[in-house]
């Protein structure tokens, strides 16, 4: 259960990396921004995704 919960905590800390990245480098503009941008906001949702099947995980199976 631990794990589950180590798993988590790095998921969501990844997600604010992820998306103070891309707002840094929205801030920032230019040819980076346009480059990255659609690419940091897909890695954010993905996360996002992860860590919200983890924490239902984690609430099915704290219910046993």
């Amino acid at each position: 259960m631990a794990f589950g919960y180590t798993l988590l905590l790095v998921l969501m800390l990844a997600v604010v990396g992820v998306l103070l990245a891309g707002v840094f480098l929205m801030g920032k503009g230019g040819e980076a921004n346009k480059k990255y941008s659609n690419r940091l906001m897909m890695m954010r949702v993905s996360l996002q995704g992860l860590a919200l099947l983890v924490l239902a995980l984690l609430f099915l199976m704290g219910n046993k």
